[in-house]
């Protein structure tokens, strides 16, 4: 019996690049632009959960815009480092897909 050789190509990932993130049209308006710096402002430039400073921060909404949280409102944004603002995010999504 002949064998057949396999018809998957590897792709070569030196050139293929994957295809770039695009902001959320909402996190481009001038209302979310003031919403985030009111929020990092009132935090100190400083992440609520660990502290840190002089890194990438972001607006986090407490209760998620997917979730129904109200966008703009200040009570419901806290200011977050990268790395917090991921393990939060990555909560909120496994709990929504949880229910």
């Amino acid at each position: 019996m002949r064998m057949l050789r396999p018809r998957l190509t590897t792709l070569d990932t030196r050139i293929v690049k994957p295809v770039p993130k695009k902001a959320d049209r909402e996190l481009l308006t001038p209302e979310h632009r003031a919403f985030r710096t009111a929020v990092l402002r009132r935090a100190g430039f400083r992440c609520e959960d660990c502290g840190r400073s002089g890194c990438t921060l972001f607006a986090d909404h407490i209760v998620e815009r997917a979730d129904g949280g109200e966008p703009y409102d200040l009570a419901n944004g806290r200011c977050l480092c990268g790395s917090c603002h991921t393990l939060k995010t990555n909560r909120a999504r496994a709990a929504r897909f949880r229910d």
